[in-house]
């Protein structure tokens, strides 16, 4: 006799809320605490934590082959992977990125905008852009979340590493990547039923260890930065712009 089927997790039972778009000039106004903690590379993390450095393995110029996050980052993303159901694994992305990176992102998805939609005035070829890419900046007042080290881009994997069906693709700049999108279908594919539930148990665990996410981008959360202190509620963020440690910016210090 077969072994009657384990319920569902109860966080694939509630929807993912639907949010409005960052404003992202009011939210640059938001004060930051700049913490010094520091970036540590998630390659050290167990599982069910796992790293695929996905700009680098694009070829991304300037990209960096490993996934760097603050620290309370680092033990926040083990306490959402460890939540997660038998089975599954939380995989890691994109942590800090290099300013190099986030303006080769933002040239190249506005270039192909541009391309595919010739008649877009340049105000909604930007707002276009920034529904998926953040503008570069380095101003620390008002930095990139990803330039933060509070930013990080995630999925859901299998046992055996294989990264789950989440409705759109990493990075997929369409309408089905916002988060909350698969609530809105009236009448969901099985296969689209499936992503959904998957896209909720992300959603919540990421935010019961206090996470936000962004709502165009359903694999992106942020902790620290002033994404999170805007869909946190917190009067200011926790995270500026930093940069990873060099063997000569050790040197100097030490010496």
């Amino acid at each position: 006799m077969a072994s009657p089927a384990a319920p569902p997790d109860p966080r694939c039972l509630t929807p993912i809320p639907s949010l409005a778009e960052p404003r992202w000039e009011a939210l640059s106004r938001l004060p930051i605490a700049a913490s010094d903690e520091p970036l540590v590379p998630l390659s050290l993390a167990p599982a069910p934590v796992r790293v695929f450095p996905a700009y680098a393995r694009f070829s991304i110029p300037g990209a960096v082959p490993e996934c760097f996050v603050r620290e309370s980052v680092y033990r926040r993303l083990l306490a959402a992977a460890r939540s997660l159901p038998s089975g599954l694994g939380l995989v890691v992305l994109d942590g800090w990125r290099p300013w190099r990176v986030q303006q080769y992102l933002f040239d190249t998805l506005y270039e192909t905008l541009h391309d595919k939609h010739p008649a877009l005035d340049e105000a909604t070829l930007l707002a276009r852009t920034r529904e998926f890419v953040a503008l570069p900046s380095r101003d620390p007042a008002a930095p990139s979340p990803h330039l933060t080290g509070g930013a990080v881009d995630v999925t859901l994997c299998d046992a055996d590493g294989l990264m789950l069906d989440m409705g759109s693709l990493f990075d997929e700049a369409t309408a089905a990547s916002h988060s909350a999108h698969l609530e809105t279908l009236a009448a969901p594919s099985a296969a689209q039923r499936r992503a959904r539930d998957r896209r909720r148990l992300l959603y919540h665990a990421m935010a019961e260890q206090g996470f936000t996410n962004l709502p165009s981008e359903w694999w992106h959360y942020d902790f620290g930065d002033q994404l999170w202190a805007h869909y946190g509620g917190h009067a200011r963020a926790c995270y500026g712009p930093t940069e990873l440690e060099t063997l000569e910016s050790r040197w100097r210090r030490q010496l």
